[in-house]
C-alpha cells in the first residue's frame, strides 16, 4: 500500500473502535490544522548547486531585486538562475535574432548560453546579455555592430 493508502486505513481503523484508547495527540478534537492524511506538503524553492561565485552573487542580487523591487522581469530572472543545467539550454544566434525582431533598442536577456549559428547568414544588430557567449557567437554579434553584455 503507499503511504497515504495505509494512514486512510490506520485512520478508520482507529475510528471504527472507539473503545480503543487513542495515541496521545493523534484524537480528532485535538487543536491543529485540518489535514488530510499523508500531511500538508512543504515545497522549497530550488537552490543553485553552482560553486561559480559569480552565478552565486546574481542568485542572491536577484533574490533581493525579486522581494524589494515590484518587477516580475527580477522573479523570471530569478528562477532561471536557479534551474538545472538541463533546463538552461543554450539558445542560438538565428532564435535570438527571430524573438527580437521589431524590438529596436532592447536588450535580450539570455539565463544560458548564445551559440553561433552557420546558417545564419546576416545576424542582425543585438545588444545581448547572457551568461555565456561561445566565441563563434561573441565575434558574429560585434561584426554587426551588436554588443555582448
Amino acid at each position: 500500500l503507499k503511504r497515504t493508502q495505509r494512514l486512510r486505513f490506520q485512520h478508520r481503523r482507529f475510528h471504527a473502535a472507539p473503545h480503543r484508547k487513542a495515541p496521545r495527540g493523534s484524537h480528532p478534537t485535538s487543536m491543529g490544522i485540518d489535514i488530510e492524511a499523508g500531511g500538508r506538503v512543504k515545497s522549497k524553492a530550488r537552490v543553485t548547486k553552482s560553486e561559480n561565485p559569480y552565478t552565486r552573487l546574481l542568485c542572491k542580487l536577484y533574490k533581493f531585486l525579486s522581494r524589494r523591487a515590484d518587477s516580475k522581469f527580477n522573479k523570471v530572472i530569478l528562477k532561471r538562475l536557479n534551474m538545472t543545467r538541463k533546463s538552461k539550454a543554450p539558445l542560438s544566434l538565428q532564435k535570438l535574432a527571430k524573438l527580437m525582431e521589431g524590438k529596436d533598442g532592447k536588450i535580450a536577456v539570455v539565463v544560458g548560453t548564445v551559440t553561433d549559428d552557420k546558417r545564419l547568414y546576416e545576424v542582425p544588430k543585438l545588444s545581448v546579455c547572457a551568461l555565456r557567449f561561445t566565441e563563434t557567437a561573441r565575434a558574429s554579434i560585434i561584426k554587426a555592430g551588436g554588443e555582448c553584455l
